[in-house]
Parts: structure tokens; C-alpha cells; sequence
């Protein structure tokens, strides 16, 4: 799934924002985490998303330059063709030259002749030839000889001209192509620049008046703290309506992740999928495993009534060739209502876990050091089941809470965690703000 350009900043920076995940912290590390560690960093101005007027003239300035470089096209076009016609002065240049050099060879043969004639005739003088024949003779032969030369310097000067005159228009033919083809290629760019600003416009005036995030909804993830690569591990996730009033219609995104490893590049361009652990989801009354995928991108929670719950298992199988390492499973949810208000989930959850190569076996965990970090508050107890009152229900007496990590470092696994996290959210089908929503009033 594709996420705009106007937010991929903002998600990645929401993700990797340190406040976010130093919940986990303790579980990554011994230590605690100082007070400073704690604080959300301000964000840069290069942080912020663009306003309404900044993509409106993002897309007037697309707009002209894609006018610019159809205007450039043309004249590069018009500039190559033009150095095919016999007017134009490079062309008729080596046209000129090209006649020049003819005549000068056709002159240079008929010199060569006439001397190679005046030879011959000065060979077969008779034996008996006056004196002032074989001087007239000889004179011819010097005087072939001279124009013979001449008519030689001429064709090398007229080859040269026509040479030279070649070249030019070779050079100029090929400074046109070359023209041309960034033409061709700026032409690409900036409709490609175009469209994408005109989508961002677009995404923007569409999301107007969207929804913003708030404490109605909390999610509660747990699981295992080792998973086995090609081994299915299961979690547990509850979504539960801690709003004054009752939700028409709650979704979940789900996603996971290994974290990237030492060595592994990425950037703005990186694919994620190879990171990507499949995500499968049951609960009560979909007792079927079900692929979260694009077909089937969320968790349809339905109607929860105020202060109930809805337990779901999530069922994450790391590839089989998967690298031992760290990863992490996401989770986040919306509502809407009938009446047309909504919501996001102001906090998602996370629980992260060790992932070992096939045939590992895992190592003793070790003994976490004590932490005054808050504890992550757990699940209301005040029903011992889901009261989801519509087409969804199920009920779990299963403890949950926000999952442990291994103890590894925070210093070195954050800025990881942070990555896949955004790769998390690239990958999640509708994960944070580009999830599409459904009308609530459909379900109704």
C-alpha cells in the first residue's frame, strides 16, 4: 500500500518519535531512561505537513514547469527536425562543401591524366626528335606536374572543408538528440511532479475535517516473548470502549515486523516487505484464521458498547529463512458513528519478541531489573466478557497487556525499532492516517 509523500514524514517521525516507544524502553534495557529521554523533541519546521495554500502553490509551481517542459520539448523536437532540411545552415554547409569537394577530386583525376599523358608523350619521343621537341616535352610533364599538385592541395582543402563542415553538423545532431532527450525525460519528471502534487491537493482537501485522535478507544496487545521463525506465534489483543457512550462501528490495524539488522540498509526508497510478518486474526465469532492483507485490511470490531471489550487472537509466522533478531507487532484502531462523529486511537499498542532462526533454541531470559517506569494500565475487569451488542462478540478471560521486549539496549534498538516501526505503518493496510474508513451508517 502506498502512502502519500505529505505524510510519510509525519508518520515515520510519529513512529520514531522516542515518547512513543520508551514505554518499551525497560524491557530493551536494564537502565532507566533519563527524564530529558522522555521529553518529545519539537518538531522541525521540515517535520510539519504542508498547509492547504503551501500545496495549492505547490501545484501551480508543478503546473508551470510541466508547461515549461512541454514549451522545451517542442522547441528540442523543432530543433532536431530542423537539422534535417537542406535550408538549414549547417545542412547547406556540408551541401556546399560536399559539391567543393567533388569538383576538386574530378579536378585532381583530370590533372593526374593530363600529367600521365604528358609522360607518356614525352616516353615516346622518337629517337630522332629535335632538341626543342623533347624541351616542349619536357615542359608539359612540369607544367602537368604543377597543376597535378595543385589540383592535389585543393581536394585535400575541399575533403577538409567537408570534413569539418560534417562534423559540425554531427555535433549538432547529436547536442539536439541529447536536447532532446532530457527534454523528453524533464517532460516525465514534471508530470510525474504534477500529479503528485495535484494527489497531495487532493488527499489533503479530502481529509479535511477528518478525524482526530482521541482516548475513546484503547487497545491492549500481548504475546510471547520468542517466536521460531516458520513457527506460527499466537497474541492476544483487546479493543476495548473506554468513551461515555457506545461505538457504531470500531476497526483494527494489525501489523508486525522484524527489526532491521545491523548491516541492512534502507532509506525514503526502501521496500519494507521483506520485514513484513504475516498477520492473521480469529476471535469468538470468526473462529477462521483470517489473513489481514489488502482484501481484508482491517479487524471489523462492529458496535461496542460503552465500557465493553473485544478479545482477538493475532496469528504472526515469520518466514521460514527469517534471521534470528528482534520484532515487533502493531496495533491500532477507529471508530465511527451514525452520527458522524469519529475517531482515531490516540495511543496504538506494541509488544515486541525475539525471533529465532529455524532450529534455534531459545536462551534463558534473564532476570529484568527493577524499573519505577508506569506500568501499562489493565484491561477493565469490569466484564468478564466481550458485550459487543452486534454481529460480533466473543469472550476472553485472558489477562492482557502492552508486550515485553528482550532486553537488549534501548540506545541501540530504538532508532531500529523506530525504522520498522515505519516500515510497519508503510506496510499496515490502512494503519494511522491513510486507513480507508467505512461509513458507519452502512453497518447500522
Amino acid at each position: 500500500m502506498k502512502i502519500r509523500r505529505i505524510l510519510a514524514t509525519a508518520v515515520a517521525a510519529a513512529v520514531t518519535t522516542p515518547v512513543v516507544f520508551l514505554s518499551a524502553a525497560p524491557a530493551f534495557a536494564d537502565t532507566k531512561p533519563s527524564p530529558s529521554a522522555t521529553q518529545k523533541p519539537a518538531q522541525s519546521e521540515d517535520d510539519k505537513p504542508p498547509t492547504l495554500d503551501e500545496l495549492k502553490a505547490a501545484v501551480a509551481l508543478a503546473q508551470k514547469e510541466y508547461d515549461d517542459a512541454v514549451v522545451a520539448l517542442a522547441g528540442a523536437k523543432a530543433a532536431v527536425d530542423a537539422l534535417e532540411k537542406a535550408d538549414h545552415l549547417l545542412k547547406a554547409a556540408v551541401t556546399a562543401a560536399q559539391k567543393k569537394a567533388e569538383e576538386a577530386a574530378a579536378a585532381k583525376t583530370a590533372a593526374d591524366t593530363a600529367l600521365t599523358e604528358a609522360e607518356q608523350t614525352q616516353k615516346d619521343l622518337p629517337a630522332d626528335a629535335t632538341p626543342e621537341q623533347k624541351q616542349a616535352a619536357a615542359d608539359a610533364v612540369e607544367a602537368a606536374k604543377g597543376k597535378a599538385e595543385e589540383a592535389a592541395t585543393a581536394k585535400t582543402a575541399a575533403d577538409t572543408a567537408l570534413s569539418a563542415a560534417s562534423k559540425d553538423l554531427a555535433d549538432a545532431s547529436v547536442a539536439a538528440s541529447q536536447a532532446l532527450h532530457r527534454a523528453e525525460v524533464a517532460k516525465e519528471e514534471a508530470s510525474q511532479n504534477l500529479d503528485d502534487a495535484k494527489e497531495e491537493l487532493a488527499f489533503y482537501e479530502d481529509m479535511e475535517g477528518a478525524c482526530e485522535s482521541d482516548d475513546a478507544v484503547r487497545i491492549d496487545l500481548s504475546g510471547p516473548e520468542t517466536i521460531t521463525a516458520g513457527q506460527p506465534a499466537v497474541f492476544s489483543m483487546r479493543v476495548t470502549n473506554t468513551s461515555d457512550r457506545a461505538l457504531d462501528l470500531v476497526d483494527v490495524y494489525a501489523n508486525a515486523s522484524r527489526l532491521i539488522l545491523p548491516g541492512e540498509d534502507i532509506d525514503e526508497d526502501t521496500d519494507f516487505t521483506k520485514w513484513s510478518i504475516p498477520v492473521e486474526w480469529s476471535s469468538a465469532d470468526v473462529l477462521e484464521w483470517t489473513q489481514v492483507s489488502d482484501e481484508f485490511e482491517s479487524i471489523e470490531v462492529g458496535k461496542l458498547a460503552k465500557g465493553a471489550h473485544y478479545d482477538v487472537k493475532l496469528r504472526l509466522t515469520a518466514a521460514a529463512d527469517s534471521p534470528a533478531g528482534q520484532g515487533m507487532a502493531f496495533a491500532y484502531a477507529e471508530y465511527e458513528n451514525n452520527d458522524g462523529t469519529c475517531g482515531m486511537a490516540l495511543d496504538g499498542a506494541h509488544a515486541g519478541f525475539d525471533i529465532l532462526a529455524k532450529g534455534d533454541k531459545p536462551k534463558p531470559t534473564p532476570t529484568p531489573s527493577p524499573s519505577t517506569s508506569t506500568p501499562a494500565p489493565a484491561p477493565s475487569t469490569g466484564n468478564t466478557g466481550n458485550t459487543n451488542t452486534t454481529q460480533q462478540g466473543g469472550s476472553s478471560s485472558t489477562p492482557v497487556n502492552n508486550g515485553t521486549l528482550a532486553a537488549t539496549g534501548a540506545n541501540d534498538v530504538l532508532p531500529q525499532l523506530g525504522l520498522a516501526a515505519a516500515g510497519a505503518v508503510a506496510l499496515g493496510a490502512g494503519a494511522v492516517f491513510v486507513a480507508r474508513r467505512r461509513k458507519a451508517g452502512t453497518q447500522a
